[in-house]
Parts: structure tokens; C-alpha cells; sequence
């Protein structure tokens, strides 16, 4: 888990696959809400909770990591990027990937109790399309961002 990873650089292994599946969530997300366009609401519900466990199994991993292998000022120490700039764009993608995964968690719990009281309900299924669109778009920002955390710490 901590010898090298396999993209060439100084990262640990955990820090590539970590990357390397969160620069491919968006395209999972898509999959998944390309099942719920498609009315398979089914697949979309169940594609979504493998999603997001997986997205926070890799992440407890990832956060363990992290912390055995001396935390980000351990591996900001490498990097010719200022240290300013590193920390504020962590704390800005910090804050989005909680508030994106907060929100994901609730809109799954809020969207399948409805979905299983009511069915698929016009109202409720807009709300569910509104904040689910504004999670991907969140998501998306942060898996980019991460892979510019990563780029930033262990290519330039």
C-alpha cells in the first residue's frame, strides 16, 4: 500500500488508485444517471450506492494514508508549487468534496425513502434531477481538483 504507485512518480500506491478512481467518478456518475434518463430507476438507485460506497471506501484509505505517511505538509515538501497556494486550493477542495458527499448521502436516503413511499413523484423526482445535477457538479470539481492536488504534490 505504501511502495511506489504505478503512474512514475514519488506517490504511494494508495495515492494512485485513490486518483486514478476519483478522476474516473464523474464517468461513473454518468453511467449511473444515464439509468435513471433511461427510466431504470432500479439500476440508477443501485449504481448510485455502489458509487458512493466505494467512493467512501477509497477515501477512509485514502485518509489513512495519508495520516501514516506524515500528512499533506509531508508531501508539499517536494513539490516547486508555493505552499500558499497548495494549502488554500486543499481547503477549497476540502470543503467541496464534504459539502458534495453530505449532499449525496442525504439526496440517497431523502430520494429512496420518497421513492419508496410515493413512487416516482413529479415533484419530488424535479427536487431529486435539481440536486442531483448540483452533486455532479460538485463531484466533478473535486475529482478534477484532486487530480490537480495530486499533479501539483508529485509531477511538478
Amino acid at each position: 500500500m505504501f511502495e511506489s504507485g504505478f503512474f512514475g512518480t514519488s506517490a504511494p500506491l494508495y495515492m494512485d488508485i485513490s486518483t486514478l478512481l476519483f478522476a474516473l467518478l464523474p464517468f461513473l456518475l454518468a453511467v449511473s444517471i444515464r439509468y435513471a434518463v433511461l427510466k431504470q430507476y432500479e439500476k440508477h438507485f443501485r449504481s448510485q450506492i455502489a458509487i458512493l460506497v466505494m467512493t467512501l471506501m477509497v477515501v477512509t484509505v485514502f485518509e489513512i494514508g495519508v495520516r501514516i505517511s506524515g500528512g499533506f505538509l509531508e508531501f508539499s515538501k517536494e513539490s516547486s508549487v508555493p505552499f500558499s497556494f497548495l494549502v488554500t486550493f486543499l481547503i477549497v477542495h476540502i470543503v467541496i468534496a464534504v459539502a458534495a458527499v453530505i449532499g449525496w448521502i442525504y439526496l440517497v436516503v431523502v430520494s429512496y425513502r420518497a421513492y419508496k413511499k410515493e413512487g416516482v413523484n413529479a415533484r419530488v423526482f424535479k427536487q431529486h434531477k435539481q440536486m442531483g445535477w448540483w452533486i455532479f457538479a460538485a463531484l466533478t470539481v473535486t475529482s478534477f481538483m484532486g487530480s490537480c492536488i495530486y499533479i501539483f504534490l508529485f509531477v511538478m
